[in-house]
């Protein structure tokens, strides 16, 4: 029997593979069409203190390969969520991690304070590197000593597991992994969209009513592999490969640079699905290669370039 599992903080995953923010909904959307006790875990759609109504359309862009978004963190509300949507999330078989977003530190503690009141959640997912949100998102991703204060204002209020949603947008985000694990965080999530735009040549104008958003999905694998493999190097925490996964051998070659697990995202919106099948890859691909455990594969990628040589390429 091949061993899945993994553990953070305590709380252990049957699997190594989680459903990503703002992908799959609060789960009970896609009841009928997923079996979710498949999942390692299900990371809600993000919450805030009141709800929100986002970014006003056109706020989603396919582009090649990918897909812009400008969402702008639409979402129900902590209260709403407690009422509508955790009494479906208690009875499934698998993890619940709840994504908060907010817009001042007093929100993030004051939506954690809540949650951690109710039962049925097994830890929280930090979100401080929405580019879509202009009062807070951005701000708080990109600088270091903010994202440091808001895990340690967090940690002190919950003994459940920890996680940071880390933006790719800044210049070298091992430092800002450096920085939430000092301050406790028990594991990072890498990473978030990465800034983009599309422009319409007819009207001349931007496609997106925010001008600019989030670009995920296959285009942007490669940078989030070099952002997981810049962290693992620095960081001891589990880390959490997100980017444009697709296939079971797209989260072979997270978990080979040093991600613990992955997160399925933007696949979920053409399959949802997705993830169940990446989850079932993997294991195929573990017995195959006669693997008493997946952790086997986890930074298990050979090289001969020191990551200090290949930093000063960037």
């Amino acid at each position: 029997m091949i061993k899945e599992s993994f553990s953070i903080r305590g709380v252990e995953f049957k699997n190594r593979v989680l459903v990503a923010s703002g992908t799959f909904g609060y789960g009970d959307e896609v009841k009928d069409l997923v079996d979710v006790s498949k999942l390692g875990g299900i990371c809600t759609k993000s919450l805030s203190w009141k709800p929100r109504d986002g970014n006003p359309p056109r706020r989603i862009v396919e582009t090649p390969s990918g897909m812009l978004n400008s969402i702008g963190l639409a979402n129900i509300g902590v209260h709403n969520f407690i009422d509508e949507k955790l009494p479906y999330l208690r009875q499934v078989d698998t993890k619940v991690i709840v994504n908060i977003a907010a817009s001042s530190l007093q929100e993030y503690c004051d939506v954690l304070r809540l949650l951690e009141e109710q039962e049925g959640i097994d830890g929280y997912e930090i979100n401080v590197s929405c580019p879509n949100v202009k009062e807070g998102g951005l701000n708080f991703g990109t600088d270091c000593s903010m994202t440091r204060r808001i895990s340690e204002q967090l940690r002190a209020l919950t003994e459940k597991p920890l996680i940071i949603k880390l933006t790719p947008n800044v210049t070298h985000i091992s430092e800002f992994a450096r920085a939430v694990e000092e301050a406790g965080a028990d594991a990072v999530s890498v990473i978030n969209t990465v800034i983009g735009m599309a422009v319409d040549i007819h009207k001349k104008k931007p496609k997106l009513s925010t001008v600019t958003g989030g670009l995920s999905g296959p285009a942007i694998k490669p940078i989030a592999l070099a952002k997981v493999y810049e962290v693992a190097q620095a960081v001891k925490i589990p880390i959490l490969g997100i980017g444009g996964i697709m296939t079971a051998e797209d989260a072979i070659e997270f978990l080979l640079v040093g991600a613990t697990a992955v997160q399925v995202g933007t696949a979920n919106f053409i399959n949802p699905g997705t993830g169940v099948d990446v989850a079932e890859g993997l294991r195929r691909f573990a017995e195959q290669h006669q693997l008493a455990d997946v952790a086997q594969l986890v930074g298990a990628m050979e090289s001969n370039v020191e990551f200090s040589i290949l930093q000063s390429w960037l």
